[in-house]
């Protein structure tokens, strides 16, 4: 909105101040899903790939939303949906989704019954894990228990060393009647190089796990290694699926590809004041005010996802004016300098959000945090509200 302005007296002497408009009531913080970027980013993608794409919504939609995410990802044209546990199928179904699911990971056990009821793919990292899912299906029907074989492609971060892969199979094998091997993934050591090279090492150990599952009998496989990263740079990574996660919402590990942020994160200026040089601001008195200065109060803070410890230049946008944050954050609350203009209680702070400009993105909160942009989407606590664009 367009802000007028008048001069008028305070206490502090004559300067410039905002005309106070009518205001609504003031709103909480809020997160809003923006699917129509969802969508965008799905199809950038596309574009990349004639792979099958699988939108991994793990950590809520990467907090912004399983479904409102998974939804906007399947009308866009992915086929597949990537989730941590077993147990967050469950929204996913109720809401009537019904693409192809595969639980990794699963760090509180595998359900298999619930697998099977909901339809869920499980990937197997070990040869104990597969051992276990094998005794557990015991009393399931044959061959229903869908499975993918995760191969250590060169993490150590879990899947089947290649030291245990023939063990692997033989166990497979002897289960067939139980389980159905349907897959083969991996993930890139090097996710977010941006360079074939880098990976080139993983890709063929990835190929060699093909070879080998397809050789024990296994197969048809659906055959799966890049994530956002490696499906915009890497197309020796493609195989038969990528999986885009961290690309959904707007982020490119690589930083190689312009992708549109998903989300947004808004909240009211809750106090705004004038004061004279030489003010501490914050707890310890970490920063002191140089000149006169208008100051406003955000209701948001680091019990909400902001990071507490942040670098220079960390702003947040009021109506088309980056102002800095100024002292430390608070667990509910942060003050940013407006320059000239003091801003009114009930004025929206564009904390982050796709549109440029003065509005700073999740990306740009990394930096000012030495971090990297999915730990400032996912990171958004659980009082801040949540809406769809």
């Amino acid at each position: 909105m367009t802000t007028a302005f008048t001069t008028q007296p305070t206490a502090l002497g004559a300067m410039k101040v905002a005309r106070r408009p009518t205001l609504s009531r003031m709103h909480a913080p809020t997160l809003q899903t923006i699917p129509a970027a969802v969508a965008a980013n799905v199809g950038r993608m596309r574009s990349a790939t004639d792979a099958t794409i699988m939108a991994v919504v793990k950590a809520d939609g990467y907090g912004l939303g399983a479904v409102t995410v998974a939804r906007a990802a399947i009308d866009a044209g992915a086929e597949w949906l990537g989730i941590t546990d077993v147990d967050d199928a469950a929204e996913l179904r109720i809401a009537g989704i019904e693409a192809p699911i595969l639980a990794w990971l699963n760090p509180s056990g595998v359900d298999v019954a619930r697998a099977v009821a909901d339809r869920v793919d499980i990937a197997v990292g070990s040869v104990d894990e597969l051992r276990q899912l094998i005794a557990d299906a015991a009393t399931l029907p044959p061959g229903r228990v869908r499975v993918h074989l995760h191969m250590d492609t060169g993490m150590s971060r879990g899947g089947v060393p290649l030291g245990d892969w023939a063990e692997l199979l033989r166990l497979a094998r002897s289960a067939a009647e139980r389980i159905a091997v349907v897959g083969v993934m991996g993930h890139l050591p090097c996710a977010d190089a941006g360079d074939p090279a880098a990976n080139a090492a993983a890709v063929l150990r990835m190929r060699q796990a093909r070879d080998a599952v397809l050789r024990a009998g296994f197969g048809p496989l659906i055959v799966h290694l890049a994530a956002t990263a490696g499906t915009l740079t890497d197309p020796a990574a493609h195989f038969d699926m990528v999986r885009v996660g961290a690309g959904l919402v707007g982020i490119d590990p690589s930083e190689t590809v312009s992708l549109q942020g998903a989300a947004r994160l808004t909240a009211s200026v809750v106090h705004s004041s004038i004061v004279p040089a030489a003010t501490a601001v914050g707890y310890g008195g970490a920063f002191v005010t140089e000149r006169q200065s208008r100051l406003a109060v955000i209701g948001v803070g680091y019990a909400d996802g902001i990071p507490r410890e942040l670098l220079a230049g960390a702003s947040v946008a009021i109506d088309g004016i980056r102002c800095p944050l100024v002292g430390r954050v608070s667990m509910d609350q942060i003050v940013v300098d407006t320059g000239d203009v003091l801003v009114p209680r009930g004025a929206t702070a564009v904390i982050f959000g796709p549109e440029g400009g003065a509005v700073p993105s999740m990306q740009e909160w990394a930096r000012w945090s030495g971090s990297i942009p999915h730990t400032i989407v996912t990171g958004i606590g659980a009082r801040v509200e949540r809406t769809i664009a």
